[in-house]
C-alpha cells in the first residue's frame, strides 16, 4: 500500500492506493503507480510458436509434440519426423548421463537440459533422485561452482554487484517472473567447505532451487536464484583470465551492510511480505548478524544455520530407536563452532527443553563445542564470538579433539568442521570404546572435507558405530555384514520446510518450526530403514516425505498465528500434495 494525497474543495486529504488500475487487476509493473516522468520497463508477452517456442525452457517439449501442436505452432519442419514422449526422451537421457565418466560433465549436461527443457530436467531429477542428487547438488556442485567461469554458458539468475548499488529494485524488475516465491541468496564468501568463490558462487542457489522444484514442488517460475557480488578475497580467482565477477578485494563494514540493506527492502517492495529468502553459504561473521537482523521484518531462513540443524535433529532423534534413551540422556560433543554447529546446538537444546520442560540454558550444558583452540569452556569467555557464548561451560581447558571426548566421553559425535580427516582412528576407537552404539555424525562437505568417510568410521568402531554424513557415502561391507552410511542432507529439510511456509502464507520463520520439520522428518524412518542401520529415510521418497514435513510447518504457522492464507485446510498433507509443481508434459492448444 503507498499513501497518495488527493485534492478535495481545496483542502487536502489522504487516501490509500494498492497498485490496481481501474480494472482490479494488480499493477505488476507499477506503470499505473508511475509519475508521467518516471522511468519505467517496457514489458511485452506473446504466444510462443515456431522456432522460437523450441528455444523456451518452459514450454518446449522436443521430440513431445503432437502432429496436431505441430501444425498448430508451426514447428512442422522445425523437427524431424518421429514423436517421443516424455518416458522415451527421459530413457534416453538417462543412457546418455551415465556415459559420462566425469561427475562435472554430467553436471554440464543437466545444466544443457534445464536451459533446453525444463519440465525434462525436473523430471529426470524427480525419477532418478538418488542417482543425479549428487551431480546437481553436494559433491559436484562445489567443483562446478570453483569451475565456474570456464563451464559458464549463460545467467542462470540474477547477479547483483556493487555497480548496482542505488538501483537494486530496477534490478530485480529485469528479472522476467512476476510472482516470485522463494530467493536464494549467497555473496559467495564461504561455498561448502571451499571458501570464498566470490561470483561464482551462483551455482549453489541455482542448485538449491532446482531441489526446491524437484523435491519440494515449488514451481520453478516462482524461484529466483541471486548472487550479491561484493568482490572477493580469493587470489586466484582475482587473477584468473575467466573468472565472471568483481575483480576487487571483498568489500566489508558500512558499504556491505547498506548494500545488503537496499537488497532486503528491494525485495520485499518488489515481491511483498511472504517471499522467503534463503540465505547461503555466507561467511559466519555476516550469517549470524543477518538472520538476527532480518528475522524480524522479513520472511528468512539460513540453511547453513537453521537447515542444517533441522535435519541433524531429525536423525538423532531417528536414531534414539537404535542407542536407546531420551534426547536428554545423551552427552553431544561437536567439532566445528560455526554458524552449522552452533545451528545444530541450539536447535538440539531446544528440542531437550521443549521434551522436558527444562530451561534452555539448563539443556546446552549437555552440549560441548570443539573449535581451533580447544574444547570451549568458561575460562575462554571473554576472546569468544558472540554465536559461541552460551556453549562455554565450567571445565578445565582442552586443546584437541581426542583429549575431548576422553574427557566428555560423549555419546554423540558431530563434526561441521569443513576440515577433512579429523575424526582420526584413535577418535573413533574412543566413541567405540566409551559407547556400545556411538553415534557419528561426519557433516562436512564436499566429500574431501568429511571428517571421516564410512569405511573407516564403521572399520574403525568395529562395526559398532551408527553413522551419517553430509555427502553421500557407498555402503561398506565389514566381517559379512552390509551398512548403509546415512546422508544427513539439507535437501531432506529446506524444500519441505519452505513448502510449507509457502502454503500457509507464512510471514515469518520460528525456531517451533524448524522442531516440527525435525520431528516430521524422523517420522518417516521405517523399521526397514532402522534394519540397515538408517536413520535417515531413502531420497526415493522425497515428494512424500516433503509433503509431510510441509504440512507440520504449516501447522505449527497457524498455530502461531504466522500464517496468512486463510481458512486453513483441513488436511495439509494432501493440500501440500495438491500444490506441488508436477514436470509431466501438458498438451498445447
Amino acid at each position: 500500500m503507498s499513501r497518495i494525497s488527493l485534492k478535495e474543495n481545496g483542502g487536502e486529504v489522504s487516501a490509500t492506493k494498492d497498485y490496481t488500475n481501474g480494472g482490479g487487476v494488480r499493477d505488476l509493473y507499477g506503470e499505473d503507480s508511475a509519475t508521467e516522468d518516471h522511468l519505467i520497463t517496457p514489458w511485452t508477452f506473446s504466444v510462443a510458436s515456431g522456432y522460437s517456442l523450441l528455444r523456451d525452457p518452459r514450454y518446449n517439449k522436443g521430440l513431445a509434440f503432437t502432429e496436431g501442436e505441430r501444425d498448430a505452432h508451426y514447428l512442422r519442419g522445425l523437427l524431424p519426423p518421429a514423436v517421443l514422449n516424455q518416458e522415451l526422451q527421459e530413457k534416453r537421457l538417462m543412457h546418455n548421463l551415465r556415459q559420462y565418466e566425469v561427475p562435472l560433465h554430467r553436471y554440464m549436461a543437466m545444466m544443457d537440459l534445464q536451459e533446453r527443457n525444463e519440465r525434462l530436467f525436473y523430471r529426470l531429477l524427480i525419477d532418478n533422485v538418488e542417482e543425479l542428487l549428487p551431480v546437481v547438488y553436494t559433491p559436484t556442485v562445489g567443483e562446478a561452482c570453483q569451475k565456474y567461469g570456464s563451464i559458464f554458458r549463460r545467467p542462470q539468475g540474477l547477479y547483483i554487484s556493487l555497480k548496482e548499488k542505488g538501483k537494486i529494485l530496477e534490478v530485480l524488475k529485469n528479472w522476467p517472473e512476476k510472482s516470485i516465491q522463494v530467493i536464494v541468496v549467497t555473496d559467495g564468501e564461504r561455498i561448502l567447505g571451499l571458501g570464498d568463490l566470490g561470483c561464482q558462487g551462483m551455482g549453489i542457489p541455482v542448485g538449491k532451487l532446482s531441489l526446491y522444484t524437484a523435491l519440494g514442488g515449488v514451481r520453478p517460475s516462482s524461484c529466483l536464484p541471486i548472487t550479491i557480488d561484493v568482490g572477493t578475497n580469493n587470489e586466484k580467482l582475482l587473477n584468473d583470465e575467466f573468472y565472471i565477477g568483481l575483480r576487487q578485494r571483498r568489500a566489508t563494514g558500512k558499504e556491505y551492510a547498506e548494500l545488503l540493506d537496499e537488497f532486503m527492502r528491494a525485495v520485499k517492495q518488489n515481491y511483498g511480505e511472504k517471499v522467503l529468502i534463503q540465505f547461503e553459504d555466507f561467511a559466519n561473521h555476516n550469517a549470524f548478524d543477518l538472520l538476527a537482523k532480518y528475522s524480524s521484518s522479513h520472511l528468512v531462513f539460513n540453511d547453513d544455520i537453521q537447515g542444517t540443524a533441522s535435519v541433524v535433529l531429525a536423525g538423532l532423534l531417528a536414531s534414539l530407536k537404535l542407542v536407546g534413551g531420551t534426547l536428554a540422556d545423551h552427552t553431544f560433543l561437536f567439532l566445528g563452532a560455526g554458524e552449522a554447529g552452533t545451528g545444530i546446538a541450539e536447535l538440539i537444546a531446544l528440542e531437550i527443553s521443549k521434551q522436558t520442560n527444562a530451561p534452555v540454558e539448563e539443556t546446552r550444558k549437555k552440549i560441548w563445542l570443539v573449535d581451533s583452540k580447544g574444547l570451549i569452556v568458561s575460562s575462554r569467555l571473554e576472546s569468544l564470538q558472540h554465536f559461541k557464548k552460551p556453549w562455554a561451560h565450567e571445565h578445565e581447558p582442552v586443546k584437541g579433539l581426542l583429549d575431548a571426548v576422553k574427557a566428555i566421553k560423549p555419546t554423540v559425535l558431530i563434526g561441521s568442521s569443513g576440515v577433512g580427516k579429523t575424526f582420526t582412528k584413535e577418535v573413533v576407537e574412543t566413541m567405540a570404546f566409551l559407547n556400545e552404539k556411538p553415534l557419528i555424525l561426519a557433516l562436512s562437505n564436499p566429500t574431501s572435507q568429511s571428517e571421516c568417510t564410512a569405511e573407516e568410521a564403521y572399520t574403525w568402531s568395529k562395526g559398532k558405530a551408527i553413522f551419517a554424513s553430509g555427502s553421500p557415502f557407498d555402503p561398506v561391507e565389514y566381517e559379512g555384514k552390509l551398512f548403509v552410511p546415512g546422508q544427513a542432507n539439507n535437501a531432506y529439510i529446506f524444500p519441505g520446510f519452505g513448502l510449507g511456509l509457502i502454503i500457509s502464507g507464512a510471514i515469518r520463520v520460528r525456531d517451533e518450526m524448524l522442531l516440527a520439520a525435525s520431528e516430521a522428518l524422523a517420522a518417516q524412518v521405517s523399521e526397514e530403514n532402522y534394519d540397515k542401520g538408517l536413520i535417515y529415510p531413502p531420497f526415493s521418497n522425497i515428494r512424500k516425505i516433503s509433503a509431510h514435513i510441509a504440512a507440520k510447518v504449516a501447522a505449527k504457522a497457524y498455530d502461531l498465528g504466522l500464517a496468512s492464507h486463510l481458512p486453513r485446510p483441513k488436511d495439509l498433507v494432501k493440500y501440500a500434495e495438491s500444490c506441488m509443481y508436477s514436470p509431466g508434459y501438458r498438451s498445447y492448444r
